[in-house]
């Protein structure tokens, strides 16, 4: 099966339309569970969840957490993934289970480990007790795959070969779910964008100061909208493709350095992208774990993170994924990018003003 020619995929708004979110939703066994829903993906799909009219129940170890808009159309279970308590109360009589809690940002191997693994492990065990029949959905990584050899991507069905401790722990909790439970789906987006992410920002900023540093190298990359993964993730929860690993993201990846030039023209910006080093972005990723130890837990920059970046093409082959999930097209970059800077300037998060080469 060959990967189809980007002229043949429709092009996607970054807003998940109703019409849309009902038919994926109309496919979902209920009740239906979210962990995670205080972060970057998990907030997108209660939202589309709640617009769609269903009222998901979400673990919470702060409801504070928990989008304002949100509150009061979720039923919230108070608790954290290592209370048995509150794992049964959640997952009691469930339909379908989207587990996306986790950590992405750590110090160390073991707080990788306690939250993606063993809170993993914990979930499967309590779904197997409270809510046997349910399909869980696994939001896993491209990290637990590991990066490709070649620009195309690593195929969902490659040999995993991760590079960080984040994507050690994401693939022992993929495996954590294809051994316990009965029914299943994982789905590994890549990178993600989108309005409340706090990762791919850095290099919105950087653009928006100027100038943007990068590993020395060509490198290739997959790089995904957030409604297109939340759109994977609800597909897969039709529970049509369980017992599979899933791939989702854009079917086409990008060189870095030509996505990064096309994220500033997307936000009306000139700068320059600065090839660095490896030595000096594993100085920088050191710099950050001392940062990590000391509280500064928001650092994007470990060494962790270094391991992750230095590594050749985080690309992903998509297109055989996205035809098993039934999608047919994707947030097109450039229109994405947009709206990105869009909303993070309405939010007062990067300036309005452009910024231009000396």
């Amino acid at each position: 099966m060959t990967e189809r020619e980007p002229a043949e995929w429709r092009e996607l708004p970054a807003e998940i339309g109703d019409d849309e979110l009902v038919a994926w939703t109309a496919r979902l066994a209920t009740p239906v569970v979210v962990t995670g829903a205080s972060g970057f993906v998990g907030s997108h799909l209660v939202e589309a969840l709640v617009r769609a009219r269903l009222r998901p129940r979400v673990l919470l170890r702060d409801p504070s957490r928990l989008l304002p808009t949100l509150r009061g159309a979720v039923d919230i279970v108070r608790g954290a993934i290592e209370d048995a308590a509150a794992l049964e109360t959640l997952l009691r009589g469930a339909g379908t289970v989207f587990h996306l809690a986790g950590l992405v940002r750590a110090p160390g191997e073991a707080q990788f480990d306690r939250a993606n693994r063993v809170g993993t492990e914990r979930l499967v065990a309590a779904s197997g007790q409270a809510c046997p029949d349910a399909l869980l959905v696994y939001v896993s990584s491209l990290a637990a795959a590991g990066p490709s050899r070649e620009p195309a991507g690593k195929r969902p069905d490659a040999a995993a070969e991760p590079v960080s401790a984040y994507g050690r722990s994401k693939l022992a909790g993929e495996r954590a779910v294809t051994a316990g439970c009965g029914r299943w789906v994982v789905v590994r987006p890549p990178a993600i964008y989108g309005p409340r992410d706090i990762d791919v920002l850095q290099f919105f900023r950087l653009l928006a100061r100027g100038v943007v540093p990068v590993p020395a190298g060509e490198r290739w990359v997959t790089l995904t909208h957030v409604a297109d993964v939340v759109r994977g993730i609800l597909a897969a929860g039709s529970g049509e493709r369980a017992g599979r690993v899933l791939h989702v993201g854009d079917p086409v990846p990008q060189r870095m350095d030509e996505l990064l030039r096309a994220m500033a023209h997307a936000g009306g910006v000139r700068a320059r992208v600065v090839p660095v080093p490896p030595a000096l972005v594993r100085l920088g990723g050191l710099g950050g774990d001392v940062l990590h130890r000391l509280g500064f837990r928001s650092v994007a920059l470990t060494s962790d993170k270094a391991r992750e970046l230095l590594a050749r093409h985080w690309s992903t082959s998509t297109a055989e994924s996205l035809r098993a999930l039934r999608l047919d097209g994707f947030v097109p970059f450039s229109s994405g990018a947009a709206a990105t800077w869009a909303w993070y300037r309405d939010q007062g998060i990067l300036p309005r003003v452009t910024i231009r080469d000396a």
